[in-house]
């Protein structure tokens, strides 16, 4: 078996541009702008972009979509707390992605805290079956 495959096919700078671009239209045919990340093989991030309007927290669940979790802390943790900042007392973290992201940073800079869904289904459901 050899080590090394010469025919791959790899995602270039210009086929991921080409994917953007199509990620872009698709986005604006929905009225729904994103953040979209496009990665190689490796998971590696080739293009990124904001597109006007995206919410902030869709940076996050690109970059985490985009296996790059510790990124995606930073705009997270500004989300949690800007919501904390509006009087929030603790924010539910909704999707899968957010969790993620989320535990990727310090908990010591969110200013409330944070109620993971995922986990509190996980627990929910380990209760239901011991009883």
């Amino acid at each position: 078996m050899p080590l090394v495959t010469r025919n791959h096919p790899k995602l270039t700078l210009e086929g991921a541009r080409a994917v953007l671009a199509a990620a872009q239209r698709r986005a604006s045919e929905i009225h729904c702008p994103m953040d979209i990340a496009i990665v190689d093989d490796g998971a590696h991030l080739l293009v990124f972009e904001r597109m006007d309007g995206a919410k902030p927290s869709s940076i996050a669940i690109a970059l985490v979509k985009a296996n790059q979790v510790a990124d995606a802390f930073e705009p997270l943790a500004e989300v949690v707390n800007d919501l904390a900042a509006r009087g929030a007392r603790a924010v539910v973290l909704g999707c899968t992605e957010i969790p993620l992201g989320i535990q990727a940073g310090p908990a010591s800079r969110l200013n409330v805290p944070v109620i993971d869904t995922i986990d509190a289904l996980a627990r929910a459901a380990i209760a239901w079956a011991r009883d």
